[in-house]
């Protein structure tokens, strides 16, 4: 009796970030949706990076979930395969995950358990700089192409995948219940509400603004710029 293959679906990316979140929401969406035979693992990688290194060890076919930039349309889908896949991952640093990714293959490639069959379902990202931001519409809708594609790879080695009767709740989804997706965007606070380290809005305010002077002989003058500062909320 032949051994089934050890199938890896993998998303990467750091879902607070905007589009960086779509390999997490796709893969999210194929365990909601679909039931898969033991031989497959789902796993929502984040941005764990060297950690990931023995979930890829243990897979013959490893099928990765990303942003990245292709230099394509904004929202563009596109597929990698096999050698090729450690170039796109590195073809422009966009976090830091994508650099530890590339290591895990390394490292992996190194101890000779390098997967099988590799592919990476890949989407050129609209927005990435807005920390605690959603998925922009043109990225999510790719979500269903991607989860199409990523069947259509494992049909090719005949694996059984059937559609769940009852989706799962967000609730159990691989992410932490206030982390799913449609509790997470829909209950994010909006921009207007929102204070973001890092937001000229908030850094530009009269809360960051310090009465500095060079420090005398006998002490920090800093400290009277810090108390002024300071009776604003006491």
């Amino acid at each position: 009796m032949t051994t089934p293959l050890s199938i890896l679906l993998l998303g990467i990316g750091n879902i607070l970030w905007a589009d960086e979140g779509f390999g997490v929401r796709t893969v999210e969406s194929l365990n909601r949706d679909y039931l898969f035979p033991e031989n497959v693992s789902l796993v929502d990688g984040g941005t764990q990076g060297i950690y990931l290194i023995q979930h890829v060890q243990a897979a013959d076919v490893l099928v990765v979930f990303d942003a990245i930039d292709y230099g394509l349309a904004p929202g563009t889908l596109k597929l990698i395969e096999g050698p090729d896949v450690p170039k796109f991952l590195g073809a422009k640093k966009m976090s830091l995950h994508q650099t530890g990714f590339q290591e895990v293959l390394a490292t992996v490639e190194m101890l000779g358990d390098y997967p099988q069959h590799l592919l990476l379902v890949g989407v050129q990202p609209v927005e990435l700089d807005d920390y605690g931001g959603s998925l922009r519409p043109a990225v999510r809708a790719q979500i269903g192409p991607a989860v199409d594609a990523a069947l259509a790879y494992l049909a090719r080695f005949e694996v059984p995948v059937a559609c769940r009767c009852t989706p799962l709740p967000d609730g159990t989804s691989l992410a932490p219940p206030a982390l799913a997706i449609d509790r997470y965007e829909s209950q994010r606070p909006g921009e207007a509400e929102a204070c973001r380290v890092g937001d000229e809005r908030v850094l530009r305010s009269d809360a960051f603004r310090i009465d500095y002077r060079p420090a005398p002989l006998d002490g920090p003058a800093l400290s009277v710029g810090l108390d002024r500062h300071l009776d604003k909320y006491r």
